[in-house]
């Protein structure tokens, strides 16, 4: 294991939780979410746990990110913002 590597990707992660948490917008937010399930998944792979990152790159970054953008699309907004 990378050291270096571990460390920037996990500050990536950090990162990209935190904004997933601060933005306002449901789509933006729903897209961080599938971001931050891809870079722990390329956590897990240069951890050697290949079948926890294909398991999280599978449902996590693909399908849950579909349905999240999918049902964000179904609803309508009350105000215009």
């Amino acid at each position: 294991m990378i050291w270096q590597l571990d460390l920037a990707l996990l500050i990536i992660v950090v990162i990209s939780a935190i904004a997933a948490i601060t933005v306002k917008d449901l789509l933006s937010s729903a897209i961080l979410l599938g971001v931050y399930s891809f870079l722990l998944c390329l956590l897990w792979t240069e951890m050697g746990a290949v079948d926890v990152a294909f398991t999280e790159a599978a449902v996590g970054a693909g399908i849950s990110t579909a349905f999240f953008i999918g049902m964000i699309y179904q609803t309508t907004r009350r105000t215009k913002d």
